[in-house]
């Protein structure tokens, strides 16, 4: 039980050193957590909100709709990227001291979470500032999607930290599969607008699922099935036990191969 607590003050600590050397030395500091998205944000509906307003179809309240979908995606991107390079990123506490590496992966994971956390006062404002109140159901179902969202990330910062000490070229294929990711997730338009069959491609994304039918039931009161929730659950959770079982078999010789 000790170990435990040990272990959870460590991630906290490592988490919120992080999170201060990020922003060290910048003139806006912390600020910045909030900027980034926002700035994003501001682009893009100045570029799509009138040409997707017109178009409707499931469109309404658009800019609400599209400041939720950046946040998201953020978070799984940066959470994404910043655990696949924590390892490396700390490669003296991996090779001179001795600590569970897995702490450092979640660490660094976290950090993005405490991002995020700070991003979803923005969205609670804007909500407010357009007086839009969603319902208890699809605000819960939001919160869950923001969980199994931190549990994709932190299943693949476990299967590809170890990777990325070996195979440093991931973080560049990595970068460009988030852009393309990026345009196959329903950030900035809606679903509707696809063919029924592109759709069903683009779902099996799991970012796209997330974000798709966390705008649907904050904006439209539109929730999915839940055989499509059970499958989803089912899918998030068979990833996290293959990023777990790849951790233990590649972690070992992380610091041979550092």
């Amino acid at each position: 039980m000790r170990q435990h607590e040990n272990y959870r003050e460590l991630i906290w600590m490592l988490a919120k050193t992080d999170f201060k050397l990020r922003y060290q030395g910048s003139f806006l500091g912390y600020i910045w957590a909030l900027l980034k998205p926002l700035l994003t944000f501001a682009i893009l509906n100045f570029v799509f909100s009138s040409i997707f307003a017109q178009r409707g179809q499931g469109m309404e309240h658009y800019s609400l709709q599209l400041l939720v979908g950046i946040l998201m995606f953020n978070f799984f991107s940066e959470g994404t990227s910043a655990g696949m390079q924590s390892l490396v990123g700390k490669s003296q506490l991996v090779t001179k001291i001795y600590i569970p590496r897995w702490t450092i992966v979640m660490a660094s994971t976290l950090n993005a979470a405490m991002i995020y956390v700070m991003n979803l006062v923005v969205v609670v404002a804007f909500f407010a500032w357009n007086l839009f109140l969603p319902s208890i159901g699809s605000i819960a179902l939001f919160m869950l999607y923001s969980v199994l969202i931190y549990v994709i990330v932190l299943s693949f910062a476990l299967l590809s930290a170890p990777l990325y000490v070996r195979f440093r070229d991931l973080s560049m294929i990595w970068e460009v599969l988030l852009q393309i990711l990026f345009y196959a997730t329903p950030v900035f338009y809606s679903l509707q607008l696809m063919p029924v069959w592109v759709q069903q491609i683009l779902l099996l994304n799991p970012i796209a699922f997330i974000i798709h039918f966390s705008k649907e039931s904050l904006i439209n009161a539109h929730f999915p099935d839940p055989w499509q929730n059970v499958l989803f659950f089912v899918a998030v959770g068979m990833f996290f036990c293959i990023g777990l079982f790849s951790y233990r078999r590649l972690a070992p010789r992380v610091a041979e191969e550092m």
